[in-house]
């Protein structure tokens, strides 16, 4: 079941309209009046309009920065609201002003999934007003959200660690892939040259064929002498004349 956060979107309204020394000045009062009527009938545009030439009037206008802050809020416009509520934390004149910034400002960071800042407004809204309930289940559910929130960024990280692990495993056995490619590639290089040398004739040394052919040669040779051997045996036998009787 998703849980959901709660947000103080009633307007303030200030006592002193009349007194002309209040700290809030009359016009700016009145502007900030009408401002409210536009925003209960949902004219946010009209209504931070007011609420803006309020602030212009008297910039201490507290009220007027967090109504105008609500409106913001209202529409949408998160960052806008953010920095005014900021704004009517500084000029807040009482804790109940305090409570219901800071704690509208937590529920602007808990949209913006900055649980860390939102534990912070939370926990200042509840040192000014410790009874409300709305502040503090908010406040425990901001402190949830920001355990879950650092647990999973716990859990990232050593995911990223374990995936440069693996990586620099699998780049060691592709390492050693290539080595062993290399290895084998140099192998039969090494192989090829050494049958092409074998197939050379080395210094000194007679290949099969010029062994052959020198045999051969001698044969010849030996051919040769054996017939003139032959020949001067022929030549030397003394032949008897006949004598004609």
């Amino acid at each position: 079941m998703k849980k959901n956060f709660k947000t103080f979107l009633f307007l303030l309204v200030s006592t002193n309209i009349l007194s002309q020394n209040n700290s809030l000045d009359k016009i700016s009062n009145n502007l900030t009046l009408d401002g409210n009527v536009e925003f209960v009938d949902e004219n946010l545009i009209d209504a931070e309009a007011f609420y803006r030439t309020a602030i212009a009037k008297d910039s201490m206008n507290n009220i007027a920065s967090y109504n105008m802050a609500n409106a913001f809020y209202k529409s949408g416009f998160n960052k806008e609201a953010l920095n005014e509520y900021k704004s009517s934390i500084k000029k807040a004149k009482n804790k109940k002003d305090l409570h219901k910034s800071f704690h509208n400002l937590g529920d602007v960071y808990m949209q913006s999934k900055d649980y860390q800042n939102a534990v912070n407004a939370f926990k200042n809204a509840l040192l000014n007003n410790p009874q409300d309930d709305e502040t503090r289940y908010n406040y425990a559910l901001a402190k949830e959200l920001l355990k879950n929130d650092n647990k999973k960024k716990d859990d990232n990280k050593d995911d990223k660690k374990d995936d440069k692990k693996d990586d620099k495993k699998d780049d060691k056995k592709d390492d050693k892939k290539d080595d062993k490619k290399d290895d084998k590639k140099d192998d039969k290089k090494n192989n090829n040259k050494d049958e092409k040398k074998d197939d050379k004739p080395k210094p000194n040394q007679i290949s099969p064929e010029q062994l052959k052919n020198l045999l051969k040669a001698m044969n010849n040779e030996e051919k040769k002498v054996q017939d003139k051997v032959n020949k001067n045996k022929i030549k030397g036998i003394p032949v008897k004349n006949k004598k004609d009787w």
